[in-house]
């Protein structure tokens, strides 16, 4: 069975399936609301996740820049 194009054009355009994709922004969405529930418990003690939200994010970051500079390296590979 065929997926719509509505759901893997955008993963197609950075070299991954469907089912990657997924998997890989699930896990993003699981890890910024585990930033989310460390910034809500810092804004109730502050004392407490100083860094914790920040720095999930920070990785995040990093993570994804690597992610979009691998999938413009190999749409420039194919296109050339």
């Amino acid at each position: 069975m065929r997926l719509p194009r509505q759901l893997t054009d955008h993963p197609a355009s950075v070299g991954e399936t469907y089912g990657e994709h997924f998997r890989i922004a699930a896990r993003f969405a699981g890890c910024l609301a585990a930033a989310a529930g460390a910034a809500v418990v810092h804004a109730v003690v502050p004392s407490m996740c100083t860094t914790t939200a920040s720095d999930r994010i920070c990785r995040l970051h990093e993570e994804l820049t690597a992610r979009c500079d691998e999938a413009q390296k190999a749409t420039a590979t194919t296109a050339a």
